[in-house]
């Protein structure tokens, strides 16, 4: 998949208020470039909260040439959420009146703002109907938004690992993460886009005690040495992977992505969430994970429940939350049937 850069040339006005001139989507897609008679088959990917718009990268064994999503018999396309770190804009971005990053003058993004946004490149490409879309986590948010929004624009679309409303359980994970961030004392200082950066190693592990399960945490970082003193392999893969984090993201992105979940109600002025769900005419598969403790697999049959046709698939992980990004084999078997 190749890099691309959109961006709108009017004025971009935000669901909470404030507007953004030059606002800027990036995305990958399929080397070969959509055409206006193309016959390629468009599947669009909506990507998870610290994840990039290069699928290829973070979703290696399902896309890619001669993969599930087949860069080359598909036109595949991803694009960078709002408030990422990737290049879309977001609070890491040069704001043009002072020249340095907005940090904490950007508007708020809502899950809305983002699909808004990725429906933005979709017009500029001139692509008029998405054959087949796939979104895990707040990727899903975004599909099932997107099916609202634009009905007659996606023909099927798959939601893994997702809900409709936020949680008061997940709100609690979000807080608690900011909470973490604003205890570092140089994340309010704005000096650099390096500053919170010990608070997002301490938000990053929060967030992967909810991603994972007592199962998964079980099957892969007990100590070698039954008989040490003190346990100290989980803690070293925390310290581990909030360092990972914390060098490819900036703590204000962070932040603002936290928010953009707690934004996550698709029957906001729509009557309700089964009054708006009701509303989806796109085909729809739902996919839950038995042991995901963020999401839990009633969330997902309700959905499957009350959207019209809708299917419900399980599929079965000790990873949590994070089966989406690690049980390939499953979602294949899956998804494989449905593809255009």
């Amino acid at each position: 998949m190749i890099r691309k850069e959109y961006t709108h040339n009017d004025i971009f006005e935000f669901e909470a208020g404030g507007s953004v001139s030059g606002l800027k989507v990036v995305y990958h897609c399929s080397e070969r470039e959509w055409q206006k008679d193309d016959e390629r088959k468009v599947i669009w990917i909506c990507h998870a909260l610290t994840a990039n718009s290069d699928a290829e990268d973070w979703w290696p064994e399902l896309v890619g040439p001669g993969k599930l999503f087949d860069t080359e018999k598909y036109f595949v396309i991803c694009a960078n959420m709002l408030g990422s770190a990737y290049g879309s804009s977001g609070p890491s971005s040069i704001c043009p009146e002072t020249g340095k990053p907005y940090f904490f003058d950007f508007p708020r993004v809502t899950v809305r703002d983002i699909v808004r946004a990725n429906d933005l490149v979709r017009r500029h490409l001139g692509i008029e109907h998405i054959d087949f879309m796939v979104g895990g986590s707040i990727g899903g948010f975004q599909s099932v938004e997107w099916s609202i929004m634009e009905p007659e624009v996606i023909k099927r679309a798959v939601y893994i690992a997702c809900g409709v409303r936020v949680t008061p359980w997940l709100t609690a994970f979000n807080e608690s993460m900011r909470m973490a961030l604003e205890a570092d004392p140089t994340f309010r200082e704005c000096a650099s886009l390096k500053g919170g950066e010990t608070g997002l190693r301490c938000a990053r592990s929060l967030a992967l005690i909810s991603y994972r399960s007592y199962e998964g945490y079980n099957a892969t970082q007990w100590e070698k040495d039954e008989d040490c003193l003190f346990a100290d392999r989980a803690g070293s893969y925390q310290r581990y992977q909030g360092k990972k984090l914390s060098d490819r993201f900036d703590a204000y992105s962070y932040y603002y992505l936290c928010g953009s979940v707690d934004s996550n109600n698709v029957g906001r002025g729509r009557g309700g969430v089964d009054e708006a769900l009701r509303s989806i005419r796109t085909e729809c598969t739902v996919i839950g994970i038995d042991s995901d403790r963020l999401f839990p697999v009633e969330e997902q049959k309700h959905m499957a429940s009350v959207i019209p046709g809708a299917t419900y698939h399980e599929i079965t992980s000790k990873f949590g939350h994070d089966g989406f990004l690690l049980e390939n084999d499953q979602l294949t078997e899956i998804i494989k049937p449905l593809l255009p």
